[in-house]
């Protein structure tokens, strides 16, 4: 039996911001912030945009009727869930109307979640062949003004329909991954902001990939021949270059020169959205998949996922025939191009607006947001959710 991605969904804020201002405004070299990291445009999320409004609107633009009563269970990772209880994926199921007799979970293993959902939902279409899963992969990566991660922030989500009729990739049965107890990067309940070892965690990212790879083609007798490309989860676009650099020796040149290329088209999207921790990953396989418009039908695409403190898989997956077919290639770069550039001050205003902690009520105009669903408020200590559609 195939499994594998059916459809891809991706949402971004309307905001950003501009990465060579912000380095003039922070005293740093903006090549520090372009070549140095690799990043060019930050996406910023107003306050009517959460972790859940991001994921809605994500799937609300691939899931239709027949989806809906297919899908019988909505798996949500994140590492910025709003909620120490309730999970994020049950708004998100009410926001788009999903099947009610469909189950709504929220899994958290930093950017690793979304991953573990896509292993999950193979299980689960596994035992029940005729329905669907919808995965989502949102977050808000948030480290703080001035700080050493600010740079590397951003917020979106991937939304995947993960089926036994995967029309865009069919994800093989085999993978490696590799668990370890380390204090890399973490965010304690009662911190909206993360705290990270910058250095330890580059370390550790490419130790866990070189362990990890070494694994997987034992397990599989796979080679870097074998691959078309390989997408990383990338916190910054230069992270994954730096992984992928130290296997290109164990292949040919033109190994080389493929997977160098693939690599870059492959970062496109991130480079413009910043850290969406979760659907990193999964953002820079939209890029390669949307971006580099020759890429043939049962080509070997590699999937490495990172998740601080920390947990890494490698795994791969075959382009599917007539697969640019299911992609949404126009809508994605309308996405873009409809954004609207912030000064540095109305994004450092914009990140220091917060939600009440004491109860009150509040009201936000979301007629200045153009997403479909948005946050509108806040009362006794509930989210106020609405589909601008319904």
């Amino acid at each position: 039996m195939k499994i594998g991605i059916e459809k891809i969904g991706f949402y971004t804020p309307h905001l950003y911001v501009d990465m060579n201002k912000l380095a003039v405004k922070r005293n740093v070299e903006p090549e520090k912030f372009t070549i140095g990291i690799g990043q060019e445009k930050m996406a910023i999320p107003p306050i009517t945009q959460d972790s859940v409004t991001l994921a809605a609107n994500a799937a609300f633009e691939i899931v239709d009727e027949k989806d809906k009563e297919a899908i019988d269970l909505c798996i949500f990772g994140t590492e910025s869930g709003i909620d120490h209880s309730k999970s994020a994926g049950i708004y998100v199921h009410h926001l788009l109307g999903l099947n009610p007799h469909a189950r709504a979970i929220e899994v958290k293993q930093a950017c690793y979640g979304a991953t573990a959902a896509i292993q999950m939902a193979k299980g689960h279409i596994a035992l029940n062949p005729t329905k669907k899963v919808l995965v989502l992969g949102s977050d808000i990566a948030r480290y703080g003004l001035n700080t050493s991660g600010e740079a590397t922030q951003g917020a979106g989500a991937v939304a995947l329909v993960i089926s036994a009729d995967p029309k865009i990739l069919e994800l093989e049965e085999q993978s490696a991954y590799l668990t370890s107890d380390i204090m890399d990067f973490w965010r304690p309940v009662y911190s909206d902001k993360a705290f990270v070892d910058g250095k330890y965690s580059n370390e550790q990212y490419i130790l866990f990939f070189s362990k990890i790879w070494e694994a997987y083609k034992e397990k599989t007798g796979l080679e870097l021949k074998d691959l078309e490309a390989i997408c990383f989860h990338l916190p910054y676009t230069k992270m994954g270059l730096k992984a992928l650099r130290t296997i290109l020796d164990e292949g040919t040149e033109e190994d080389k020169e493929r997977l160098l290329e693939n690599y870059k088209i492959s970062t496109t999207y991130n480079r413009n959205v910043g850290n969406i921790y979760t659907g990193s990953l999964y953002l820079s396989l939209l890029s390669l998949l949307e971006q580099k418009g020759d890429l043939k039908e049962g080509s070997r695409i590699g999937l490495f996922s990172y998740g601080s403190g920390a947990v890494g898989e490698f795994f791969t997956g075959i382009l599917q025939p007539n697969y640019r077919e299911y992609l949404r290639v126009d809508q994605h770069a309308e996405l873009f191009s409809s954004r609207t550039e912030v000064t540095v001050e109305e994004y450092e205003k914009v990140f220091q607006e917060t939600l009440p902690t004491d109860g009150s009520t509040i009201e936000f105009d979301i007629d200045k947001d153009p997403a479909k669903i948005c946050l509108s408020g806040m009362t006794d200590n509930m989210r106020q959710y609405v589909n601008k559609m319904n």
